[in-house]
């Protein structure tokens, strides 16, 4: 509800914001309990302004759980909290084990855009704190006590594109995990080579844990330039990462040939191992057995089992196959940087970048082409 009709002489209108005081505090009631009250309907306005912007409710629910955990370990309400309470509740998250510079930044943050909400004299949560408590929300995170973000990435240095060796043996464990269910009678093979399968379309497509497992057999499209390829020329990309509230973005992914073998695998899949699950009409391609779409979380429980048999780094997730897919078609296969860019579906040549890692060899590779193409002297 964007208007409220004021009961006042004249009978004016006036707009409120989505997530304003005066819409999520009752007029005429009497709270027994008035902080608390006030409480729970600061955090409720919260949700409702987000969610007026189109933000996630997975976006949401972190965030009002951050602020949540906050207020609880502060023991106060937010017209009473100071910065120290930022900086004390830092530590004791620390000390507590999220040591990783994206996780405590993410925490303040959060703490940081509530505090901005709350002050937003459009919401009325100042004018309120200071008629009921004598004292108004303030802006408590600054530059002195929260974590600045001085690298694009912050991720753990562990947490790595693999090389081709890795990746074989990734692989050659998932299929593997097939046979030796096919070969003691046991059910759970159609689903462990689900499993194989996603695992090696998410490196062969460069995909993120969610594209992958959103993907539906209407997804599949020919490329006329590989008519053999028949509808795995490439695969559309219906729920690609989403930014500030906008809706999924959405690109095509095309079949590089160095990753046909992939090919084989999707199809083999597809058109033999899936139906055995009698998905009926379910429209995705990674099914369980029960009719479903394959979960992101099952699907990371089961790479985390393949990875430990492959006796890879616990660090190393799903994500890391995206990381190798950028890597390897710079690397190995020598594609231009524009179109790995546009392959994954990053905005900015510097995020593909990020995501690279290309080795030395690799390099040196290059500056030697560009001296023997520019200044061959000096080899001399």
């Amino acid at each position: 509800m964007l208007h409220r009709v004021q009961h006042a002489l004249g009978g004016s209108v006036t707009r409120r914001e989505p997530g304003s005081a005066q819409l999520v505090l009752a007029d005429g009631v009497v709270h027994l309990d008035v902080p608390e009250a006030v409480w729970q309907a600061m955090c409720l306005g919260w949700s409702q302004q987000q969610q007026s912007r189109m933000l996630r409710p997975e976006t949401i629910s972190q965030r009002l759980s951050v602020i949540r955990r906050f207020r609880e370990f502060t023991g106060s309400y937010p017209w009473q909290w100071h910065p120290a309470d930022v900086e004390e509740f830092t530590v004791a998250a620390v000390a507590g084990g999220a040591k990783a510079h994206a996780t405590i930044r993410g925490y303040q943050n959060h703490i940081a855009l509530f505090c901005e909400y709350l002050i937003d004299r459009r919401y009325e949560w100042v004018a309120v704190c200071e008629e009921r408590f004598g004292a108004a929300p303030a802006q408590i995170c600054h530059e002195w006590n929260t974590v600045d973000h001085v690298q694009q990435l912050e991720a753990q240095p562990a947490r790595r594109p693999l090389d081709l060796d890795e990746l074989e043996a990734l692989f050659a464990h998932a299929d593997e995990r097939v046979e030796q269910i096919q070969r003691s009678g046991r059910k759970g093979a159609v689903a462990a080579l689900r499993n194989a399968t996603a695992f090696k379309v998410s490196y062969a497509w460069g995909l993120r844990l969610r594209e992958m497992t959103h993907l539906d057999l209407v997804d599949r499209h020919r490329n006329p330039k590989v008519p053999g390829w028949g509808r795995y020329g490439a695969l559309r990309v219906r729920f690609g990462k989403s930014s500030r509230g906008s809706a999924p973005k959405q690109r095509t992914v095309l079949t590089v040939p160095e990753m046909d073998w992939a090919v084989e695998a999707l199809q083999h899949w597809v058109e033999v191992a899936r139906p055995l699950l009698k998905p009926g009409q379910h429209p995705a391609i990674f099914v369980t057995e029960r009719r479903s779409r394959m979960s992101e979380w099952s699907a990371d429980v089961a790479f985390a089992a393949v990875r430990e048999r492959a006796g890879l780094d616990s660090a190393i997730t799903h994500h890391c196959l995206r990381h190798s897919y950028v890597t390897h078609l710079l690397e190995h296969y020598g594609y231009p940087e524009l179109f790995v860019q546009q392959q994954v579906g990053h905005a900015y040549a510097s995020t593909t970048a990020i995501y690279s890692g290309v080795s030395d060899e690799f390099k040196n590779r290059i500056l030697a082409d560009a001296i023997a193409a520019n200044r061959p002297e000096v080899t001399r």
